[in-house]
């Protein structure tokens, strides 16, 4: 055999193209140079467009046991959280049920009781509905601004609660709008009653902390913590036993005469938009007698009123 037939091409084994380096830097380059075209020219948005609209079914299909695993976990979680939320609901009806069968006949024996000693019925009070449209810009103080005033029937002093207890009272009224000092105001106060011991106090607001402060109070006085403390309805404003606010810490000094006792209010202001207007105590309560016989005597008689009489010629 000839020389010259001989294939002096190598193996497809030991063939080899560009090399690696080279095929990284072309690689790259063409990487560039895309991006630099898509974000100028934007020449590969409709490839883009049409790449991922046909892979959205492929995403969606995808997607499905996914989406399937988190709804079974949210209904396990939402069928266990309303079972929880039914038993309680069920627990507070039967305890509400029990406390209503003991308020009816405690309520007719009030009533006998106040007839036989000739005490006047107990007021209703009267309320009407209000929303809060903002709350005011000053840093020093906690207020807010209500939608109903004196247009609406709103009178100065009167006390504003919402379901859980009171919130605080109107200090300003306008024709349209009404501003209601909060009870953690630094200058609000309020007579507070202790059910648990029948001992009247009362309580400051502090707005530093959002939170109350029981003043003037012995270090020995019988407070403990977690009390409730209602309104004692003595003030002329606040209707008795509205929930104003819990026990939370008591400081008591040996060398201080005073107790120091930190109050947490029952109604927080965060989040609340509606609240009731009560009218004050003082507009319903009976006019007192001394009352009626100091404007009667007051009030000039038939001769006082027309002077008095010329005497007649002898």
């Amino acid at each position: 055999m000839s020389l010259g037939t001989l294939d002096r091409n190598p193996p497809p084994f030991f063939r080899q193209g560009p090399s690696a380096l080279t095929k990284l830097i072309f690689g790259a380059a063409l990487a560039v140079f895309l991006m630099a075209a898509d974000t100028r020219f934007e020449v590969v948005t409709l490839l883009r467009a049409t790449i991922a609209t046909a892979l959205h079914p492929v995403q969606q299909a995808m997607l499905v046991p996914v989406e399937v695993g988190e709804l079974a976990v949210e209904y396990a979680k939402g069928l266990t959280h309303a079972t929880e939320q039914l038993e309680q609901a069920q627990r507070r009806l039967a305890s509400q049920a029990e406390f209503i069968a003991r308020v009816g006949p405690l309520e007719a024996e009030n009533t006998r009781l106040r007839t036989l000693l000739g005490l006047q019925p107990r007021i209703a009070v009267h309320s009407q509905a209000a929303e809060v449209l903002y709350e005011a810009s000053d840093p020093f103080s906690r207020r807010v601004v209500l939608d109903r005033g004196a247009t609406h029937g709103i009178a100065l002093a009167s006390p504003v609660v919402n379901d859980e207890g009171v919130l605080g009272q109107v200090t300003r009224l306008y024709p349209l709008t009404a501003e209601v000092t909060l009870l953690t105001d630094r200058q609000a106060a309020i007579p507070v009653l202790n059910p648990r011991t029948q001992q009247r106090s009362v309580a400051f607001g502090d707005a530093g902390t959002g939170r109350m402060e029981l003043r003037f109070m012995a270090a020995n006085a019988d407070v403990q913590v977690d009390d409730l403390l209602v309104t004692s309805g003595l003030d002329g404003i606040y209707p008795p036993a509205l929930p104003v606010a819990r026990v939370a810490g008591i400081e008591r000094r040996g060398e201080a005469g005073f107790a120091r006792i930190d109050l947490l209010p029952v109604a927080s202001i965060d989040g609340v938009r509606h609240v009731l207007v009560l009218e004050p105590l003082v507009r319903q309560l009976p006019v007192p007698p001394e009352s009626l016989d100091g404007e009667a005597q007051a009030r000039p008689g038939p001769v006082q009123a027309a002077g008095r009489r010329p005497r007649s010629a002898p």
